[in-house]
């Protein structure tokens, strides 16, 4: 069964990356979400597995959000005395109590950090981004969401401040304003990706299988690896097989 190597990992700053990372919405939400098919939430015994076969497989990253339901709490319980052995992002700005809703204010930014850091039972976070909302420019460039980061980041609770954007325009601002860009690799953001590589700002692909859509799996996380700006794809997962699968399209380069 193919793993991650070493030389397969990528640079995220200072830490070595899996080029794919696991998408955690499927850990604890399975509500409002837009999947092929319904599912039941995974038993902490099966997750505790899963994570298990991640980490042989060469995954250290791992993506999880407020908005993902029991997911940063369910991570929390699994993880442990490892959780310095993984790369853990979150996110702020996204709400989900049924329905999503938005708060990029200063309080509840530093609020929401604190939350996720009790919830996951950690000290640190390696990156928070920005759950942008379909007006991505305002929300990075009207609110306190980036300065209440900084503040988070100065006081060493984040390692890496970034943005999650949907249009060329956010992503272009976060590309100035923090420190990496969570994007789609849909044509119309191809854009961001080429001046990132140029600024040498690292970006992570989400959504590279279009939310189980994708009738390529193999094309579609080759295409979203093969940017010079990329450390790493985001994909969502419960199913070891296609995990395995995942990872031998990522290093049959």
């Amino acid at each position: 069964m193919k793993q991650f190597l070493p030389d397969h990992m990528r640079k995220l700053g200072e830490l070595d990356i899996s080029p794919i990372g696991l998408g955690t919405v499927k850990f604890g939400r399975n509500t409002n979400v837009k999947y092929p098919r319904p599912f039941p939430l995974p038993s902490l015994k099966d997750l505790k597995i899963f994570l298990e076969t991640a980490k042989a497989l060469g995954i250290n990253y791992i993506d999880t959000a407020p908005a993902y339901g029991e997911s940063e709490d369910r991570l929390g319980q699994l993880l442990g005395y490892e959780r310095h052995d993984w790369i853990i992002s979150t996110k702020v700005g996204e709400i989900y109590r049924g329905t999503s809703n938005f708060d990029f204010s200063f309080n509840h930014t530093q609020l929401s950090i604190e939350t996720s850091m009790k919830q996951l039972r950690t000290d640190y976070l390696d990156v928070v981004f920005v759950h942008c909302s379909n007006d991505d420019l305002h929300n990075l460039q009207y609110t306190d969401v980036i300065a209440a980061l900084r503040r988070m980041q100065e006081k060493g609770y984040v390692r890496y401040v970034g943005a999650s954007t949907k249009t060329l325009a956010g992503g272009y601002y976060a590309l100035d304003n923090t420190d990496l860009v969570m994007i789609t690799s849909e044509p119309n953001q191809i854009p961001i990706l080429k001046k990132a590589w140029e600024k040498k700002t690292p970006t992570i692909i989400k959504k590279p299988l279009k939310g189980g859509f994708s009738k390529n799996i193999k094309a579609s996380i080759k295409k979203a690896l093969s940017y010079p700006s990329v450390v790493s794809v985001v994909v969502g997962s419960i199913n070891k097989r296609h995990l395995a699968d995942n990872i031998k399209h990522a290093t049959s380069f």
